[in-house]
């Protein structure tokens, strides 16, 4: 029972992080909205730079960006697979929550990777001459009403504000309060602890002044009824089968003996675009039961939601993309795993 309660306090945690990044990020997002269309027209390399980039931020945001150039012409077949080889998805935000710094480092290898992925590819496309889905670079731009993210006098429409602004602020003023009086997160007032609290500061500040348009669209159909409830099962199950896998079950000697096994599962299972199964392998790295090497594989083939905009667009540039990825994963990590990284 008490394993249960820790792995339910845990994946709250997590989650509750992992919500406020989306948040955060989805803000800035949206402020800086068109800033980087227009610096994408410099040239293949400024392609690669910018995908990458956005891919390598926190969260399926970038990965959608990128998606959404692509259709409209504005990055190469390369451009788009070196984006989605530095996607980690929602899971980036729970590596940075359990274990920073290797995230980080995580990062920023991938957004190398990402880079030099995506010239390989523009290569690959023109000697086998792989023609990128025509049909994408006839999607229309819609020219679309700019997005206000700050609007101070929302408050004043006290008490008729929305449901769904009553019911976030009430959540997070009772995190807020929770933490601070030190019955939920951290026991001390570490630097986990003033990080945590000073994000919630910040996520209360957003939700008290965007308007009802951004709070309802961005907040509470996407970040709330889309991503938060899945990032909560997935790491949930996730911690689930690794506690107990490492109470009742010699999980940590199966790992070990079958390492190379977990190596080509990992790399598999990156194909289906969804975030939870990385999860899997996420959990299993922070409590030191794989190497690196396969946490770095598993994270070049997925691309969490990423993908999932473009298979309505076009299935088959959307299967060659995971292919390349896969393969270019293997190529990568296989020699990193076969050295002990």
């Amino acid at each position: 029972m008490a394993e249960l309660t820790s792995v339910i306090n845990h994946s709250v945690m997590i989650t509750l992080f992992v919500f406020v990044m989306m948040l955060i990020v989805d803000y800035i997002n949206a402020l800086t909205k068109g800033d980087v269309e227009k610096v994408l027209k410099g040239g293949r390399r400024r392609q690669y730079a910018i995908a990458s980039f956005l891919g390598a931020t926190p969260g399926c945001l970038g990965a959608f960006m990128n998606v959404s150039f692509y259709v409209h012409g504005l990055l190469s077949f390369g451009g788009i697979v070196g984006g989605m080889i530095s996607t980690s998805g929602d899971e980036a935000f729970v590596m940075l929550a359990l274990f920073p710094k290797e995230a980080m480092l995580l990062f920023a290898v991938l957004f190398i990777l990402g880079i030099i992925g995506a010239g390989i590819a523009d290569k690959v496309a023109s000697l086998f001459k792989i023609v990128p889905c025509q049909e994408c670079k006839l999607q229309k731009i819609h020219s679309e009403e700019e997005c206000h993210c700050f609007e101070p006098g929302v408050l004043k429409k006290f008490p008729k504000l929305s449901l769904p602004r009553y019911a976030l602020l009430f959540f997070l003023f009772s995190t807020l309060l929770g933490i601070g009086m030190g019955i939920a997160g951290p026991e001390t007032w570490n630097w986990q602890r003033i990080t945590l609290f000073s994000l919630l500061v910040l996520t209360t500040f957003i939700v008290a002044t965007v308007p009802d348009h951004y709070l309802r669209e961005h907040i509470w159909e996407h970040i709330v009824k889309k991503h938060i409830w899945q990032v909560f099962l997935w790491t949930f199950f996730a911690l689930l089968f690794i506690t107990f896998g490492l109470e009742y079950w010699d999980l940590e000697g199966f790992i070990k003996a079958n390492m190379i096994l977990i190596f080509l599962i990992c790399a598999l299972a990156g194909i289906i675009p969804e975030s939870g199964p990385h999860m899997i392998f996420v959990m299993m790295f922070a409590n030191g039961l794989i190497p690196f090497s396969i946490l770095l594989t598993s994270s070049i083939v997925q691309d969490g939601h990423g993908m999932l905009p473009l298979f309505s667009y076009t299935i088959k540039d959307s299967v060659l993309i995971k292919m390349f990825n896969l393969i270019f994963a293997i190529v990568i990590g296989l020699p990193l795993f076969l050295l002990g990284v």
